[in-house]
């Protein structure tokens, strides 16, 4: 391992990507690197006896053009916000970050990190959406960071920063950027907006340091969603997934309670609590790879192609951590899978 180049050592470009402003930050960015041209990414990103967990230690850059579609329904395993205009989009493809329990292990054959720099196109098929949503009485709410970190690379490329003037002043409408970076000075000087949610996804320190470790430790991104707060961010927290470790209440109990010390809850938005659940392939996928972690080893039921923990063990489990979180926030703030 101690051969591997480091990160973003080679770049990648599509013809097809030549001359988009993104392409040309990244190329500036990177002017030591190696510069490859290719006619499509998926000749790097899909090809067949990829290494993913090698390539997360030495990860590549590939810019490239998204094609349609550019906007997806968002997926059954995300709690319910109360209306059904939800949906997400990819900007990037991988992340920074590599955490034990991601999905993206098991969706993506390569650990390479794909941006398609033609952000206008993915932002006219959500300027579609908003103009004609499937209920007109409800917020259409888009995630741009499902299969990403889009904060953890703002020092790198101003994606979020783009995205929140774009989505700025849109009506009803919002964008989520869910992270646990601790990079929020990165845009602290941008002006707060409604059309705005910054989640953290936050866990217990025992949790941060088995399962999470190549992201920033929990007080750091405590730190950032602190500053979020006071800078009039709207701020949503995810503990999710859930890992139903030896002794996991008292670890979950004694990490919420010390948290809202230090958080007001009355500030938030609102919190989302699940789980770990994964979509079966992905799951069996990453199992077979020899994984690191022994998340992949406990037992779990299969439900809907989705494994999951035991129902009545997981709904026990959210309804305990629930009764918790209703010392510091009201019902309507919560939204659970279950």
């Amino acid at each position: 391992m101690h051969n591997l180049k480091p990160k973003f050592s080679h770049i990648y470009v599509e013809k097809d990507a030549i001359g988009y402003p993104l392409t040309d930050i990244a190329l500036s960015k990177f002017h030591r690197s190696t510069v490859l041209e290719i006619d499509h990414y998926k000749d790097i990103f899909n090809r067949p006896g990829q290494n993913f967990q090698i390539q997360k230690s030495s990860m590549k850059l590939i810019l490239a053009k998204k094609k349609e579609p550019y906007i997806y329904p968002a997926s059954e395993m995300v709690q319910d916000y109360d209306t059904p205009n939800v949906y997400y989009n990819t900007p990037i493809l991988n992340c920074l970050y590599n955490c034990d329990y991601c999905y993206l292990q098991g969706m993506y054959d390569s650990g390479n990190l794909v941006v398609f720099v033609n952000e206008d196109d993915m932002m006219d098929a959500i300027d579609n959406k908003v103009s004609n949503p499937i209920d007109p009485s409800k917020p259409t709410i888009i995630s741009i960071s499902y299969n990403t970190d889009l904060l953890a690379m703002e020092n790198l490329f101003p994606l979020a920063r783009r995205w929140i003037n774009y989505i700025n002043g849109k009506g009803n409408a919002a964008i989520e950027i869910r992270t646990k970076s601790s990079l929020f000075h990165a845009i602290k000087d941008i002006k707060p907006s409604d059309n705005v949610i910054l989640s953290w996804t936050l866990s217990p320190e025992i949790i941060c340091a088995k399962y999470e470790s190549t992201a920033p430790p929990l007080n750091k991104r405590v730190e950032a969603l602190k500053n979020a707060l006071d800078s009039g961010w709207q701020v949503r927290i995810c503990f999710d997934p859930i890992i139903l470790i030896d002794d996991w209440f008292e670890t979950y109990s004694e990490f919420l309670n010390k948290l809202f010390q230090e958080v007001d809850g009355s500030g938030i938005r609102d919190v989302t609590l699940g789980v770990f659940r994964m979509n079966k392939d992905y799951f069996n996928k990453i199992r077979k790879r020899d994984p690191r972690s022994d998340i992949f080893f406990s037992d779990y039921s299969i439900e809907n192609n989705i494994i999951v923990v035991d129902n009545e063990k997981r709904i026990s489990a959210i309804d305990k951590l629930e009764n918790i979180l209703l010392k510091f926030l009201s019902k309507d703030k919560i939204l659970t899978w279950k």
